[in-house]
């Protein structure tokens, strides 16, 4: 998410409580006791549902919402630079990883060969999406984001490893924030379809299995020749300063999609 947009939400919401109009003018037990009026003919109620059916198909509020909807992706469009960013393109010039991101989706997915191996990366922008903003003046009182542009939004990433023709893969649950990987834990996982399936199935029975320690429970020799081992492969302090810049890139790109969709199903 945007500062800019985040900004926008912030101050808008304190105005938006004295702006909203009351949502019932007519008392309930007035409008349940006209329903039920023995007087009213059968011609007038025909007429009624005459009127009502007409509403149905274009409400008093379309035209409305439309305009708001317009505005804000009019906003948005004007705010945000079309074109590929710098960062984005430096990273693929690098030609490390590879970028899978399809459009709608909330998932990113990064895979490499490092010899033998089969190293692929996941992220989501739901944490981008959730992610609490500090308040107004708040990042420069505790310093949450230093004067390097290090990213603060925590995203949790998942890796896993596999060889061509050996059985098992390893797995690890990650967060990365302020350019660095904290490992949560390090699954084995002998068969390594399962550990690199991603339907329902696959995610029921890895649940079943032993993941592993906690990371920080082990032997500090062994957290960091694994920490060394990550980052020949790549999964290092680059990779985690681009991983929280292409989530809010791309949560841009799909909120900025998602204005365009829900105006055209308006306007239908």
């Amino acid at each position: 998410m945007s500062a800019v947009r985040a900004l926008r939400q912030l101050t808008a919401a304190s105005s938006r409580a004295l702006a909203r109009p009351a949502l019932r003018s007519t008392p309930l037990h007035m409008s349940m006791r006209a329903w039920a009026s023995p007087r009213l003919s059968c011609g007038t109620a025909t007429r009624a549902f005459s009127v009502s059916s007409a509403r149905l198909s274009e409400g008093s509020s379309d035209v409305l919402l439309s305009q708001k909807l317009a505005e804000e992706l009019k906003y948005e469009k004007e705010a945000s630079n079309e074109a590929e960013p710098e960062f984005l393109t430096t990273f693929k010039q690098q030609g490390l990883w590879q970028v899978e991101d399809v459009e709608g989706n909330d998932e990113v997915t990064l895979t490499r060969k490092f010899g033998n191996e089969n190293i692929r990366v996941m992220f989501s922008i739901a944490d981008i999406q959730t992610a609490e903003e500090p308040e107004f003046g708040q990042e420069e009182e505790d310093g949450s984001e230093d004067h390097d542009g290090v990213h603060s939004y925590p995203v949790r990433v998942s890796f896993s490893i596999t060889k061509d023709n050996v059985a098992g893969s390893i797995n690890a649950d990650t967060m990365c924030q302020d350019g660095a990987f904290i490992v949560d834990n390090v699954s084995y996982y002998p068969d390594a379809k399962l550990g690199i399936d991603l339907t329902a199935e696959a995610d029921w029975k890895r649940r079943g299995l032993y993941i592993g320690p906690q990371f920080e429970t082990l032997d500090v020799s062994v957290q960091e020749e694994f920490e060394k081992f990550m980052q020949e492969r790549g999964i290092n302090e680059s990779l985690a300063m681009f991983i929280p810049e292409y989530s809010e890139f791309k949560e841009q790109k799909e909120y900025v999609r998602w204005l365009e969709n829900v105006k055209k199903f308006v306007d239908a």
